[in-house]
């Protein structure tokens, strides 16, 4: 009997590895490489899914087990996906079914009694048995005696086949007319799969955009990259409102002229809608899309169009990038700074190095495309590892907003203690009088930061994390933005009885701040707690720009990617709130979510302008942002780069440890520590810090302790890290502990 290698999902990190099965005689010929299978596995034999990735003749063990049944008619995974896999588990430190998992929608997965969590949607369709001819004659016939059966009969020679409900709902006939002329065998009804989509452009296909000079010269040098028939990458550095979008479209273009596939990866979902509809009036239904804001049946059928080759441009987020399009000639990465693209579970992978591995094998295009571009694929560029091009200008010659700083601690002095400046307030009251449009920033949700006591320094801690609760006022209830924890308020502090304080601000805070300021304007907030439900985010956006709501207050949801001509006005409310955060990134993401919400000023032909609030109006990143001066700020951020020999100039690596037990959780740590240190003492460039916390140690009631590896990477250093993840993974004295590896981890 043959013998299939299989990756089991019920294996471990430290588990995993091809297990060899025998293929019964039964499935003999069925079970080929990408199909899904289900085997026994471990002592008890528990039934357990897998994924085939190779068949052999013969394997050489004894004693193998068989495969029990075959979850898929076909395969579901190429072997350009398979390999893939294998290359995410080395990479991402992941076992292979989890890399698997990840490309597969959701719907193609099983419940627990072993049906797939959603099929094909199947709709009854009416159709005729005789020639269109006949049955105009027989529906003469019948005009008098029979009119709704006449009707029907008339209606399907005229349209040919239709779905039954169509059919009857526009005729007006009913089920029982239908069913005399099958029993007449004079029609017939069969189901037909149909495709659930999400909401598209209906409108008239329009033509390409013009393009501008500097568009032009950056479309043409990206054109020549992809007719070398070589791997390339590409940054295409624009300002915001340069017109990236227009190059986008008509590489695309080019691609499917021929026969060649694009995917395109947007950083937000509140993105989607506005690409797809703009992408959609080009392409049509060429376009599929894929987020998780779709329905689960939704997103499966869009997979299915792509694999079948019926839809050839792919539009999503992080996890589009693994659509099976066939031949992917160009990859496509909007905004590529953001973190956005990095998961944060199992696999950890980045899109990016998903994206340059796929361009890669297929011998495409990679094109990275953002105002603010990431520091490591700027200094790629600078190196030449990338191509670079620019469009250092807006989209015809508009002025990039005039800005003003404010300083808060002069407001303060004023006696305006609240989060809106005097100055924001008056640009505010002007775009009112004007009928123009608002869009304010603030990078946390909720209304407070913390509650606490004035006379006894009480705060409301979550009892499961290491966090201070956050009080919203929608339900008047203090919630952890963690683990769900939530709470009412005392009256007084539940310690001493004393006056409770209300201190720090989120978008509900400065949204009741704006509505006491701006009596009767309406206000929309766009933050999690608003955009929970499935297009929610959509239903907002359509508002704002359909009427023309006059302000919108947000969280970074509301700082890229979007278009809107009315808005001429952008608060930044609190410039400094990620500024001086423990990470080397901090001033990358500040001048990032700076520059990009100022970009969403002046889009239109009314001219913009933007406020930045701050309490160190002196600093050099808020000063640059406020410039939009992207390569000011590079220089400054690329020379302190190399001093802290962070990346681009070294990668770095995360132990991470958590538990529930804070002493075992730090004694695995340690022990990470010291194999790190034994296996890299030879190299020169390796430093190893920790362990050390988290910047929030306990989350959930466990406790998360890291040790940071900086170096080159290469194989033997990711081949050490994962020895050090099985290795602590697998001592009895870290029982509890949970250990995985991360490269260049976003916490």
């Amino acid at each position: 009997m043959a013998v299939a290698k299989i990756a089991v999902s019920a294996a471990t990190y430290w588990l995993d590895k091809p297990y060899d099965y025998l293929i019964p005689q039964p499935l003999a010929g069925q079970v080929v490489p990408g199909m899904r299978v289900t085997v026994p596995f471990g002592r008890g034999n528990r039934r357990s899914e897998g994924v085939v990735l190779a068949v052999e003749p013969d394997s050489g063990l004894d004693k193998l087990k068989c495969v029990e049944s075959a979850c898929d008619a076909a395969p579901v995974l190429t072997p350009a996906q398979l390999k893939l896999a294998l290359w995410m588990r080395d990479r991402f430190f992941c076992t292979v079914y989890e890399a698997v998992k990840t490309m597969l929608p959701a719907g193609m997965w099983f419940t627990a009694d072993g049906r797939q969590k959603v099929g094909d949607k199947l709709v009854p369709f009416a159709s005729l048995t005789i020639g269109a001819e006949d049955a105009l004659a027989i529906a003469e016939q019948k005009r008098r005696k029979a009119p709704q059966q006449a009707e029907l009969l008339r209606t399907l020679a005229a349209v040919g086949a239709v779905s039954t409900r169509e059919l009857l709902h526009f005729t007006g006939a009913s089920r029982q007319s239908f069913n005399a002329l099958l029993r007449a065998e004079l029609a017939e009804e069969n189901p037909v799969e149909v495709f659930r989509r999400p909401a598209r452009y209906e409108g008239v296909p329009l033509p390409l955009p013009e393009l501008n000079d500097s568009q032009r010269a950056a479309l043409d040098g990206l054109l020549a990259l992809t007719r070398e028939g070589e791997a390339r990458a590409a940054l295409l550095f624009g300002v915001t409102g340069s017109g990236k979008t227009a190059v986008y479209i008509h590489l695309i273009d080019s691609m499917l002229k021929r026969g060649r596939t694009s995917i395109l990866l947007v950083p937000e979902i509140a993105l989607t809608p506005q690409m797809l509809q703009t992408f959609c009036a080009h392409f049509g239904d060429e376009i599929a899309v894929l987020h998780s804001s779709l329905s689960v049946g939704e997103r499966y059928d869009e997979w299915k169009r792509v694999k079948s080759g019926e839809a050839r441009v792919v539009i999503g987020t992080r996890s589009a990038v693994f659509a099976p399009a066939e031949d992917p000639g160009l990859i496509i990465i909007d905004e590529e700074q953001e973190d956005t693209y990095k998961s944060e579970n199992a696999p950890r992978y980045h899109a990016r190095d998903v994206a340059k591995y796929l361009a890669a094998r297929a011998k495409g295009l990679l094109l990275l495309g953002s105002a603010t571009p990431d520091i490591e694929s700027r200094y790629a560029a600078e190196t030449g590892r990338y191509k670079y091009f620019a469009l250092p200008e807006r989209f015809n010659n508009r002025d990039l907003p005039g800005v003003k700083i404010v300083d808060m601690k002069r407001e303060l002095r004023r006696g305006n203690g609240g989060d809106v400046s005097s100055v924001l307030r008056d640009e505010i009251a002007q775009n009112l009088e004007r009928g123009e449009q608002s869009i304010l920033f603030l990078n946390r949700r909720g209304a407070n930061k913390l509650i606490t006591c004035g006379e006894c320094g009480y705060t409301y801690k979550c009892p499961r994390c290491s966090v201070s609760l956050t009080y919203h006022s929608a339900n008047r209830r203090l919630m952890c933005h963690y683990c769900g924890y939530s709470r009412t308020v005392d009256a007084a502090c539940p310690d001493c009885g004393g006056i409770l304080s209300y201190v720090g601000s989120g978008t509900q805070k400065v949204e009741q701040e704006l509505r006491d300021l701006f009596p009767g304007t309406e206000i929309l907030r766009m933050d999690t707690d608003t955009v929970s439900r499935a297009g929610s985010h959509e239903v907002l956006l359509t508002r704002f720009r359909e009427e023309r709501i006059p302000i919108m207050v947000g969280t970074q949801m509301v700082t890229k990617g979007l278009n809107f001509e009315n808005v001429t006005l952008v608060g930044v409310i609190s410039a400094d709130q990620s500024l001086y955060a423990g990470d080397y990134r901090a001033g990358e993401r500040t001048f990032s979510l700076i520059t990009q919400v100022v970009g969403r000023s002046g889009r239109g032909a009314r001219p913009g302008r933007a406020v930045i609030q701050t309490f160190t109006p002196g600093n050099e990143t808020i000063l640059q942002a406020a410039a939009q001066d992207y390569e000011s700020f590079y220089a400054s951020e690329i020379q302190l780069r190399r001093l802290q020999n962070t990346p681009p100039f070294a990668d770095l690596y995360a132990v991470t440890a958590s538990g529930q037990d804070e002493a075992a959780v730090l004694r695995c740590c340690a022990a990470a520590r010291d194999m790190l240190a034994d296996g890299l003492s030879a190299r020169a460039d390796a430093v190893i810090l920790g362990p050390a916390p988290l910047p929030v140690v306990k989350v959930n009631n466990r406790y998360r302790y890291r040790v940071n590896v900086s170096c080159r990477a290469d194989a033997a250093v990711r081949s050490l890290i994962s020895a050090v993840v099985i290795r602590c993974g697998t001592q009895k004295e870290f029982r509890g502990v949970s250990v995985y590896a991360d490269n260049n981890p976003t916490d």
